[in-house]
């Protein structure tokens, strides 16, 4: 690990200002949605594989029966 890696921080907590105008707030909002727009245009074919896989690993993990709940 190197020095620049220690002081960087695993993640960054996303904080939105609560006194932006709306016309602030909208520009940001469109770059957002385009920057979405974007990144569905380049990884469109990965991101629907990327959706059927957690989907599939969430379907897995799901079991509506309590075993501790039956009635036989």
């Amino acid at each position: 690990m190197t020095k620049s890696d220690r002081s960087t921080p695993l993640t960054i907590s996303l904080q939105i200002p609560t006194y932006w105008t709306p016309e602030q707030a909208f520009a940001v909002f469109e770059l957002v949605d385009e920057l979405r727009d974007t990144i569905w245009r380049c990884y469109a074919l990965q991101l629907q594989q990327e959706y059927r896989d957690q989907r599939r690993h969430h379907d897995a993990d799901y079991d509506p029966i309590d075993p501790n709940d039956l009635q036989f």
